[in-house]
């Protein structure tokens, strides 16, 4: 799965958020792209990011750094923080951000 933006390793980290945790990528609608992070799109992309909206929460549009698989929007905001496939840890701080990616 490709992800665009200003990444540093293959667990889809970017200069912006690095930590251990941080390790999904999500998917804007705008453009059927994935990016680590809003700042890299927004730097990136050329174009103003769109919100995924309610009624499109069952796309897959969260990409897990760690096994790759793709999660719905549903799957990922119902996660607790962790991978539903392999179990990996999420930055629960992104919750902080819901709102640039998520018409919640």
């Amino acid at each position: 799965m490709k992800v665009a933006g200003k990444i540093i390793d293959s667990f889809t980290r970017c200069e912006h958020y690095h930590s251990e945790l941080d390790i999904i990528a999500i998917k804007f609608p705008c453009c059927n792209t994935y990016y680590p992070c809003f700042d890299c799109h927004r730097e990136t992309a050329g174009h103003d990011a769109v919100q995924w909206t309610k009624n499109e929460f069952d796309a897959k549009a969260v990409l897990c750094g760690n096994c790759k698989q793709e999660l719905t929007v549903n799957e990922y905001l119902q996660s607790n923080n962790q991978c539903p496939f392999c179990k990996a840890s999420f930055n629960p701080g992104c919750a902080n951000h819901y709102e640039l990616y998520f018409d919640i």
